[in-house]
């Protein structure tokens, strides 16, 4: 099957083909840094994470750029009311934004521009708009400079809206502009503002407009024509609405296709701070492990919405566990000393097809659970054979997911992972024992083993060909 994607604006799934044979030039929206990540962020992140595991699974080099917003109103809001420098708390949260993401197993991007880098790339975008005719400086004299919507006959494109039906910009005063619809490109310094969030320009001290960052950056790294931009679709508008309009009135092609993430509710409802039903990434580490949350968040298509209930969690550290159980025993059956190979080749056909038809993972996790039921059965009957066929198929699938429990991601770092390696070890040591004692005959200290690993929720499973342990759920 056609790698295939659905592309926003033209709303319609379309054959993918990259600009340039080989590889592929991906952009998508990183964090505004101004407070900890939300779960909404995550996904995002996580969404196109899996679209880069997949698109180098496929064979193709693929960049990936993801911004940091880290001069923007709402920042410098927030540190005013944290009495801390508007620099602090946006590298502050970037932490806590990447800390989050390498929690998860997101990839890191091949990099990772930041806005107040790019000063003068935003300077020579403005005054390219204001030579063709689409930008102008305010009227009134406050050292903004707007985008001039109705200058641009394709606005509202993206978002398949007429312009007379959109709301007014709210992003600088609008006594400067002509339409209420023009947006900031740049915004000039005012009372009151900190001195270090201002640069000087040909049209006054000021800071970009949140818009004009991204289009600069892009430009920068992936040039003015690339495969595919992303982000979560609440974005759409006014973003990536004035994204796409300011630069191609400066006369770059831009994205070949968008494509954008579904929103994350709470029981069907919008998560609200006011009425306290969110949840954020912290909080669902602390009541489940980074895998189980990765496979949470990532296993709903990356369109749709996807709802959390208090249950969500435990539901899919059970689907975790199945995967993981089945691993672990075929690894311990087929390869005692850990040492295999395998290949993108041993991707199940059916699989490949639902990745291929626009990211579709829920399809792609069905066929990944039915490869492990197959392989429990191989298990069972002691059949090697088919056992092999479905170890090494869900090694392959997992990884491409980005999910296979056996990577040493999930195992790797901190006084969690100390324990659980010591746990391991001494696990080990008491399934050995056992193995030893039935060798031996000793019934009865095969039994006292088995009930002690019992008590400490580990069940063993015995059979001719061997014993294999699981946590019990």
């Amino acid at each position: 099957m056609t790698l295939r994607f659905h592309d926003s604006a033209t709303a319609a799934t379309r054959d993918f083909v990259p600009l340039k044979e080989g590889h592929v030039s991906l952009y998508y929206c990183g964090a505004t840094v101004q407070g900890e990540p939300h779960i909404g962020h995550v996904r995002s992140a996580l969404a196109f994470d899996q679209l880069t595991r997949w698109l180098q699974t496929t064979g193709y080099d693929v960049t990936v750029v993801r911004n940091v917003t880290d001069i923007d109103d709402k920042i410098l809001v927030k540190a005013a009311e944290n009495n801390e420098p508007w620099w602090a708390l946006a590298y502050r949260f970037e932490q806590a934004f990447e800390d989050a993401y390498d929690s998860l197993g997101i990839l890191k991007p091949t990099y990772e521009p930041r806005a107040t880098g790019h000063i003068p790339e935003m300077h020579a975008l403005i005054a390219t708009l204001i030579e063709r005719g689409h930008a102008y400086p305010a009227t009134d004299d406050s050292g903004d400079v707007y985008f001039d919507v109705r200058s641009w006959p394709q606005y509202g494109s993206l978002t398949h809206q007429n312009i007379d039906d959109m709301q007014a910009a709210p992003d600088a005063d609008p006594r400067g502009k002509r339409d209420p619809r023009d947006f900031a490109l740049w915004k000039g310094h005012k009372d009151g503002e900190p001195e270090t969030a201002k640069w000087a320009s040909p049209w006054g001290a000021g800071r970009p407009g949140w818009h004009l960052e991204c289009s600069a950056m892009v430009t920068k790294y992936l040039g003015t024509e690339f495969d595919i931009h992303g982000g979560g679709l609440d974005l759409r508008f006014p973003h990536h609405e004035n994204e796409m309009a300011q630069s191609q009135a400066a006369g770059h092609g831009f994205a070949n296709f968008w494509l954008h993430n579904g929103m994350v509710t709470y029981q069907g409802e919008k998560m609200s701070k006011s009425i306290g039903n969110t949840i954020n990434p912290r909080e669902m580490l602390e009541l489940a492990r980074p895998l189980v949350v990765r496979y949470y968040l990532g296993q709903a298509h990356y369109r749709s919405v996807l709802d959390y209930r208090p249950g969500s969690l435990t539901e899919a550290a059970a689907a975790v566990e199945r995967i993981e159980t089945f691993m672990r025993a075929a690894l311990a059956r087929l390869h005692p000393d850990g040492q295999f190979g395998y290949f993108n080749n041993t991707l199940p056909s059916a699989f490949r097809a639902a990745m291929d038809d626009d990211l579709n993972v829920p399809a792609a996790l069905a066929v990944l659970h039915e490869t492990v039921r197959a392989g429990n059965t191989a298990l069972a009957a002691g059949d090697p054979a088919d056992l092999e066929e479905s170890f090494l198929a869900a090694m392959a699938m997992t990884d491409a997911l980005g999910i296979n429990p056996l990577d040493a991601l999930w195992h790797a770092g901190g006084a969690a992972t100390a324990e659980l390696a010591a746990l391991e070890v001494l696990l080990k040591a008491q399934l050995e024992a056992r193995a030893q004692a039935r060798a031996e005959k000793n019934w009865a200290e095969s039994d006292r083993i088995r009930d002690l690993l019992a008590a400490a929720g580990v069940e063993v499973a015995d059979s001719a060909t061997g014993s294999t342990w699981s946590l019990k759920h």
